[in-house]
């Protein structure tokens, strides 16, 4: 007797690659939770940024006034340290305003998660 041999077209080739069944199920997951939801708006930390802003910038303009000898002082040695400090105030405030501006318009790479946030 002859030994036949089993040749049937289903079968699969001689690569080595390890297949596995797909589940029949989703196993509760749902495309909802993979979405990320809008960041909320930091308004204390806008309000705050305002604030550094404005005071930064009243004292950046009274600095300035007292440099250039505009507004009479009794000690002159004390205008470089309210411009200084003026400076020191604005920049922090400009820069996230600045980045709150652009989140509110959506321009691409700013957004809200930037902005550090007050509420813990």
């Amino acid at each position: 007797m002859m030994a036949t041999r089993n040749n049937t077209a289903s079968a699969a080739p001689n690569n080595k690659v390890k297949y596995s069944r797909l589940a029949d199920s989703d196993e509760g997951y749902i495309d909802l939770q993979f979405k990320k939801t809008p960041p909320k708006v930091p308004y204390k930390a806008i309000a705050l940024a305002t604030f550094l802003f404005l005071v930064g910038s009243v004292l950046i303009v009274v600095g300035s006034l007292l440099l250039a000898g505009c507004i009479n002082v009794m000690y002159p040695d004390r205008t470089i340290p309210v411009l200084i400090i003026g400076i020191l105030i604005f920049l922090p405030g400009f820069y996230h305003l600045r980045i709150a501006y652009y989140a509110s318009k959506g321009y691409r790479g700013y957004s809200y998660d930037d902005i550090p946030d007050f509420d813990d």
